[in-house]
């Protein structure tokens, strides 16, 4: 999954004849999951058509205030526009418009928007090599890039005009990749490596039965895809889960019994910064796991069980200097529990959740969640889906990370 899904991206189109490329542009952004609107500066209609580039995008395309012939036609609010945006491109991105967007001229919808834009706003550059090399232009680009824009360099070629240089629009495959490696570059996780475990484990008692939990995996997705969308490595070891997730940045590793848990989590611990313990691992498994299906009787059934490993606590034990994060599912005595747990297993924070409140704890779509760190101070949260629920714990690992 691109770190563009779920963006919000704002493509300005000026009349330069690299226009034509916006429409593979547009499809690009689509395709790696953002939503796209477009803004067109009137002249670059005469160079790629409004038609084109709204069936590409599925909006409406705008290139004035108002439509002149329409008196019941309402403006075209470029302020609205301007903050709906999560990033901003102006491709191609001519001299003419360069200039404007330099000293703050204001004169078609395309500008206005750009002027009312909270968000990061990039431009590729498109002309002809005299143009690109003249004087103002070198300086619309060092004004552009100390207003906090964000420029993507033109590249060498034959130009419109027959000359061959610099000047040549940067192709869309390439403005994707350099938008994307620069949202990367600055994300809070990027260059850490995260160990999360999520879902049940299923401990044997012969080969068609098993003892297990009732968690889904809903809970450790959503943080494995938190962590990842802020630009870490994620190690995601599950157990038996419906749940799926697509991101280049997650490596999911699937187990099922509670020792595979442990040999997958001791296999990545050593060279990850944070792990996080979500999964809901069984205490306890059947001591000898029949080799046949056991038929049914009329005699009651006994089963011997012995302790699992305790993951949590052994990687406590070899901790160096991991940011080591537990889970508490409590019904009773809940936040004794929980300090508790941080002692023995030597965590640096715990996030106790209680199936004594509604919406919280297996299966369910929320969770309410209190944060309790190793100092045993505590932060309550509301009652809230469960991404928005990994969001909060994220947001306090990276606290304690830049600490």
């Amino acid at each position: 999954m691109s770190v563009l899904n779920g963006k919000k991206v704002l493509l300005g189109v000026t009349a330069g004849i690299a226009a034509y490329k916006t429409a593979n542009l547009v499809r690009l952004f689509i395709k790696s999951g953002a939503e796209v609107k477009v803004v067109m500066t009137p002249a670059s209609k005469d160079f790629v058509t409004p038609l084109t580039l709204s069936t590409l995008s599925k909006n409406p395309v705008n290139s004035t205030f108002y439509d002149s012939e329409d008196e019941n036609e309402l403006w075209n609010n470029h302020v609205e526009l301007g903050l709906w945006a999560d990033l901003m491109i102006i491709a191609p991105a001519t001299a003419n418009t360069l200039s404007k967007m330099t000293n703050g001229t204001c004169n078609n919808l395309l500008l206005a928007t750009y002027l009312s834009a909270k968000c990061p706003v990039y431009f590729a550059p498109a002309m002809d090599l005299d143009m690109y090399k003249h004087p103002s232009t070198k300086t619309s680009f060092d004004k552009l890039q100390s207003f906090g824009n964000i420029m993507i360099p033109s590249t060498s070629g034959e130009l419109a005009s027959g000359l061959v240089g610099e000047g040549r629009m940067a192709e869309p495959e390439d403005i994707i990749d350099f938008i994307e490696k620069d949202i990367v570059s600055k994300l809070p996780l990027r260059g850490k490596k995260v160990l999360i475990t999520a879902g049940p484990t299923y401990e044997a008692i012969d080969p068609v039965r098993f003892i297990g939990n009732h968690s889904s995996g809903k809970m450790g997705f959503e943080i494995a895809k938190t962590a990842a969308n802020l630009g870490a490595e994620v190690f995601l070891v599950s157990g038996p889960s419906h749940q799926s997730v697509k991101h280049s940045f997650i490596k999911r590793i699937d187990v099922k019994s509670a020792q595979e848990m442990y040999e997958a989590c001791h296999k990545y611990y050593n060279d990850v910064d944070v792990a996080i313990l979500s999964a809901a691992v069984a205490d306890y498994r059947p001591k000898n796991v029949a080799s046949q299906k056991i038929k049914k009787k009329e005699a009651a059934l006994s089963i011997e069980l012995e302790p699992t490993q305790d993951i949590l606590k052994s990687l406590g034990e070899i901790k160096k200097n991991q940011l080591l994060v537990g889970f508490a599912l409590e019904t009773n005595n809940e936040e004794e529990n929980a300090k508790s747990k941080i002692k023995r297993k030597n965590l640096d924070m715990i996030v106790l959740n209680s199936l004594r409140d509604k919406g919280a704890g297996f299966a369910t779509d929320t969770n309410k969640i209190t944060i309790i760190d190793v100092d045993f101070s505590k932060k309550e949260f509301a009652l809230k889906s469960k991404k928005e629920v990994s969001k909060d714990i994220i947001n306090e690992i990276i606290q304690k990370l830049n600490a």
